[in-house]
């Protein structure tokens, strides 16, 4: 998971000047001798005094970017006048959080907020001001148009505070900074906000403990809490928090802007100038700033090390049997450094009690252990804005992660690997899993997006042959890929057990986005070349989709091969396999065992077998996006072969929609239910009724309006070439009605298959559907109109946190589109073909059965608005 922050300036504001003024208000009516005697003070005389009692200096000593003065119990800041007009990163990130927000996965290391601010110094009114730094347009400084930008976007202050003194030579000023950071002003720390409490702090029960000052930023470390209200009950939460001002590059580096046929995070700017005929949005994508120690070396091809590697530190919370496979995954990295020309590019070393004492919070990029029942991990980086330069990342790694692997590697290859059949898997085992786990959140923390392409790089058949497996290395082309371990290979092909690596894929990525360049004109042209060579499957590109609404069949989460239907099928035969061995793989011996731990693998090869009809529906009314460039000639959009997307819904047919026996008629059913965590205590689902939502679901999904769209778009287009939706409704109303057809008594869940089936029809059928009551078309024109962007797994796109586009987005429909197409009048002609039928077979002697179809009878009659 990955948090990307995009506050961005372009123009300081210039300091105002005023010389200041001294103005001698002398009372010569009632003291006369009093004024007479007055001294005038020079203001000067005054401001050194002032001085010199804060710092008890007469002259200015920086002891790092700027001067920390405690006295008094109170904070002050010494600030560097040269300072005035340039950019700071603010970063706040929590260090404590207590049980409330852990057990909400909001824990130590999270990163929540982030800015961009300047200061300015206002004489006149003897402040120091804060002013944030918003999405602030490029534009060239000579051009005529650069004096609008500046006046359509400016940015607002966020803080003033008094000038307690000035150095001697007005090289400094003193502000005191405690309500910056004890909670009373939240212009640089807003944390209650942002983590969702919706809460001020408490002054009373809220400090500072400690600010420091180091080369590069200002660290402030604050307790903080507040009180949390609901109804007549209350809870105090306190946290502890850093906040860090790093001052930004006064060179920024170099962007570099992004393609769609390589995955990074991005940090996006408007761009003006006086010669455009458009408005253009740059986007650059985040990476860290690499730079060859020896240029002539690393011209000539030699690898050469980096003036300053990325290195990451090992929290010494980690598990000590889990930090040599930690330390591998994110050493893993430097083979596709190497491709990029450096070596050593990316460096492990211990993060000591020393380091911690120290405080420098955007010093050390941090590998942060969470004690916490959550299951997952990110690679959060911070960024400046301006260029996509990464400045730090932290991995964020949940304890209970450790179940997540665990449960993968027992119902992903338990029919393959004696090793895993036990209920305590061997070290070796848990730290590779782990490993790769590391390396995909490094991955994030170098820039890169999910490429959920990957594993459709490889033939699913390929995967059974341990010729192949032994030279690529891993399940996928690249370790981006949420493709986990090889459920796809069989026992009797003997592969080896492997786990996600570096591919393909991952190697190129970095040389695109790493790879050093002595001026802009040769990156362009060298990065055009990089992209032209690698066309293969291997080098492809996918966005991330939802499984539910995706698109194109090749980019999904959690699959493998390039053959949705035979990959599940493979799957399936070892799911098999391995559900009558649960009880037995989990039981420990002890005495007095329960069914839990079987209750939680149980639950993970039911979630697993899940997975496998999405990526299966995929095919049906799914499109192949590639992205495409003149005079490449490819096309951008073609529609699934049709034979395809048959074999899709027969494998649905025979392996989903026929009741799998084999799965939840099963002895483990006999001892544990699946077991799920609610708040109300421990919800024990019957097996049977964990199928009957899936089968709701996969209905309401195959015949989904938005699918069927498709569906004929691709009719119109390609004619007896397409699979139509009256093919697939009819393959549907065969399979599911042909006991009724045979004049047969139904068991229970035949009628409830039946039921569900009718019930997906009706969702998007029933008589108000196809009438515009209530309705309007979209505002403005569907040919107008905009999308807002989804949340991505990483965080939020939007202007705070940059442009983090996922999937892509098809619009073939809307309101009115659905409304009026074909594909309510296919879902209606079905009811009634079904209303005919079950009327023919009413008068089935079977009690069950014929209460069955009377109630369907009236149920598609009152949907449709019928009479009898």
């Amino acid at each position: 998971m990955r948090k990307n922050i995009i506050w961005i300036s372009l123009f300081s504001f210039a300091m105002t000047t005023i010389a200041e003024s001294s103005i001698a208000s002398v009372n010569t009516g009632i003291f006369p001798l009093l004024a007479k005697n007055r001294k005038k003070a020079e203001p000067k005389d005054s401001v050194a005094s002032d001085y010199k009692k804060l710092t008890g200096r007469d002259s200015v000593a920086l002891k790092g970017i700027a001067n920390i003065i405690k006295k008094n119990g109170s904070f002050y800041l010494e600030f560097p006048t040269r300072l005035l007009g340039r950019e700071f990163l603010v970063t706040n990130r929590l260090q404590k959080v207590p049980l409330e927000l852990n057990e909400a996965g909001v824990n130590k290391g999270i990163n929540y907020e982030n800015q961009v601010v300047t200061f300015e110094w206002q004489r006149e009114g003897k402040k120091l001001c804060i002013r944030q730094q918003r999405l602030t347009p490029e534009v060239p400084v000579t051009d005529a148009l650069a004096s609008s930008v500046a006046d359509n976007y400016i940015n607002p202050l966020i803080a003033s505070l008094k000038i307690e003194a000035v150095a001697p030579d007005s090289s400094t000023v003193v502000v005191k900074i405690d309500e910056l950071f004890n909670g009373k002003q939240t212009g640089l720390n807003d944390v209650f906000n942002n983590i969702n409490l919706g809460t001020s702090a408490n002054a009373d029960l809220s400090r500072i403990l400690d600010i420091k000052a180091f080369e590069s930023n200002i660290t402030a470390t604050s307790e903080l809490t507040t009180i949390v209200r609901e109804g007549m009950s209350k809870v105090n939460v306190t946290v502890v928090v850093s906040s860090s001002l790093s001052l930004l590059p006064e060179t920024p580096m170099r962007g570099r802007k992004e393609s769609r046929k390589v995955g990074y995070f991005t940090t996006h700017r408007l761009s003006y100038s006086d010669r455009q005929q458009e408005l253009e949005t740059r986007r650059y994508i985040t990476r860290w700033r690499l730079e060859p120690s020896d240029e002539a070396a690393y011209l000539r091809g030699e690898l050469t090390s980096p003036k300053k590697p990325i290195t990451f530190y090992i929290d010494p919370a980690t598990p000590k049997q889990l930090r040599p496979y930690i330390r591998k995954g994110i050493l893993d990295w430097n083979t596709a450094f190497e491709q990029a020309g450096f070596k050593d590019a990316v460096r492990v070393e211990e993060y000591t009690d020393s380091m911690a004492a120290e405080g420098d919070d955007l010093k050390y990029s941090l590998f942060t252990y969470a004690a916490s029942d959550k299951s997952n991990a990110m690679g959060p980086s911070v960024i400046d804005p301006r260029t996509g330069e990464i400045i730090e990342a932290d991995i964020i790694w949940w304890h209970n992660v450790v179940s997540l692997l665990r449960e993968w590697i027992v119902v992903q290859t338990g029919a393959v690997n004696s090793a895993v059949r036990n209920p305590e898997l061997p070290d070796s085992l848990m730290g590779d899993a782990a490993r790769f786990v590391a390396c995909h959140e490094v991955g994030h923390s170098l820039g890169l997006k999910h490429n959920m392409i990957a594993s459709w790089a490889y033939p699913t058949d390929s995967l059974r042959s341990p010729e192949f497996m032994s030279r690529v290395g891993g399940t996928a082309s690249s370790i981006m890929d949420y493709a986990r371990f090889n459920y796809v290979a069989q026992p009797e092909d003997h592969v080896p057990y492997v786990s996600p690596h570096i591919g393909p894929y991952d190697r190129f990525a970095i040389e695109w986005g790493y790879r050093w360049y002595p001026d802009e004109e040769t990156e362009k042209r060298q990065l055009r070349a990089l992209l032209d060579s690698h066309t293969e499957k291997i080098y492809k590109y996918g966005e991330e989709q939802s499984p539910r609404e995706a698109v194109d069949p090749r980019s999904l989460s959690e699959d493998l091969g390039d053959n949705a239907m035979k990959s599940a099928g493979y799957g399936i035969e070892n799911l098999k396999r391995i559900v009558p061995e649960i009880v037995e793989w989990t039981t420990t011996g002890e005495e007095g065992q329960t069914y839990k731990n079987a209750a939680k693998l149980y639950a993970g090869a039911v979630f697993q077998w899940g997975l496998y009809p999405y990526h299966v529906m995929a095919n049906v009314g799914g499109i192949y996006l590639e992205s495409t460039e003149v005079g490449d000639g490819q096309k951008t959009y073609t529609f699934v072969e049709k034979e395809k997307q048959k074999e899709a819904v027969q494998f649905l047919l025979d392996q989903y929609i026929t009741y799998p026996a084999w799965l939840f008629d099963t002895s483990v059913s006999d001892y544990t239910y699946i077991l799920k965590e609610t708040p109300l205590g421990t919800l024990e689902q019957s097996p049977n009724a964990m199928y009957k939502n899936t089968l709701n679901y996969l209905l309401w999904d195959l015949l989904d309006n938005k699918r069927m769209v498709r569906m004929f778009e691709n009719e119109f287009q390609n004619g007896e070439k397409a699979f139509t939706p009256v093919e697939m409704v009819d393959m549907l109303h065969k399979h599911i009605f042909k006991p009724t057809m045979a004049g047969k008594k139904l068991d229970v869940m035949t009628r409830n298959l039946q039921k569900s089936f009718v019930d997906a029809l009706i969702t998007a059928a029933a008589e108000e559907e196809g009438v515009k009551i209530n309705k309007r078309l979209h505002a403005p024109l569907p040919a107008l109109n905009t999308t807002a962007l989804p949340c991505n797994a990483h965080g939020c796109s939007s202007a705070m946190n940059g442009d983090n586009r996922n999937a892509r987005l098809i619009d073939m429909y809307s309101t009115q589109i659905n409304r009026v197409s074909d594909a309510i009048s296919v879902k209606r002609g079905e009811l009634m073909s079904i209303l005919q039928l079950l009327k023919n077979k009413r008068n089935i002697s079977d009690p069950a059965t014929r209460f069955h179809y009377e109630d369907m009878i009236l149920r598609i009659q009152t949907a449709l608005g019928l009479t009898k």
